[in-house]
């Protein structure tokens, strides 16, 4: 999976009956379906069944069992309620009759009120910078088992702006900023953009957690699966253009890690906000 292109064909649904939809798997070469996949089809799901005024502003959903990436997940949309302002939904993603995945949603008619925001941190502008992908060639030689495992294609790019070396990993602070893009021009449609950024965003954040730990830990052999993510919506933004994911993690205890995101426009809007609470083990 190379384009933006082929995510939007990954992440839309087949409409199986009232409430119910069927969603394919990415093949990623880690043999687990990636939960930034689920987030997002769970999302496209519930907007199947809203109405065309309101937009998701909130979602929190919790990781249950590891999906099996050979088979198809049916995502079950619960009508909780229909507000005046707010419209609730619950999804449930379900694989051999157990639920791997459930999600709330919020979602509000736009609204005038109150607006403010934290500023942008000041790190080096995308075109100053290269992608992680061009990072990784370094060590295609050098590094071939950690190479392996981190230069898969992928329909974003991702132009971080911290570096690590693999073969010298030296204990960070927990804090990263990495510029997020779509691969192709998208639709005018921040319904889109938005389920497309819920995608992006489950990547980058446990690792962020594991920063003050690299010399104790062999990033090669570590398993890392998200617990929990929440997700809030600000401003809209378009996901084909930059983004910047600032991310920091105030702790990490009893094998999980506990990592924050903001997203950023160039401009330095913040359009949306991150929250995950994962595992982390070192494989014995």
């Amino acid at each position: 999976m190379n384009t933006a292109e082929e995510l939007v064909s990954l992440l839309s649904l087949e409409k199986i009956e009232q409430n119910i939809f069927r969603g394919e798997n990415y093949q990623a070469p880690w043999k687990r379906v990636f939960g930034g996949q689920v987030l997002a089809q769970s999302l496209y799901a519930a907007y199947q069944t809203v109405p065309e005024d309101r937009i998701l502003h909130s979602m929190h959903g919790y990781f249950i069992l590891a999906g099996d990436i050979s088979m198809p997940i049916l995502y079950e949309v619960d009508r909780i309620r229909d507000g005046g302002s707010f419209t609730t939904r619950r999804v449930n993603a379900i694989q051999n009759g157990k639920a791997i995945f459930s999600m709330g949603a919020s979602f509000q008619a736009m609204q005038d009120g109150i607006d403010h925001q934290i500023s942008m941190p000041n790190v080096p502008p995308p075109e100053a910078l290269v992608s992680d992908l061009t990072l990784l060639e370094a060590f295609k030689d050098k590094a071939p088992e950690f190479y392996k495992n981190f230069s898969h294609p992928r329909p974003l790019e991702f132009r971080p702006v911290e570096k690590i070396n693999p073969l010298k990993p030296q204990p960070q602070q927990p804090f990263r900023h990495v510029w997020i893009k779509a691969n192709g021009i998208l639709p005018d449609d921040l319904k889109l953009h938005q389920i497309i950024l819920a995608y992006a965003s489950d990547y980058n954040l446990l690792g962020t957690a594991t920063l003050p730990h690299l010399d104790v830990i062999q990033l090669n052999n570590v398993f890392m699966a998200s617990l929990d993510h929440a997700m809030w919506f600000h401003r809209d933004f378009r996901i084909d253009q930059w983004l910047l994911y600032a991310l920091d993690s105030p702790s990490a205890s009893n094998s999980r890690g506990f990592t924050r995101g903001n997203f950023f426009t160039e401009e330095g809007k913040l359009v949306a906000s991150v929250v995950q609470e994962g595992l982390i083990r070192e494989r014995k």
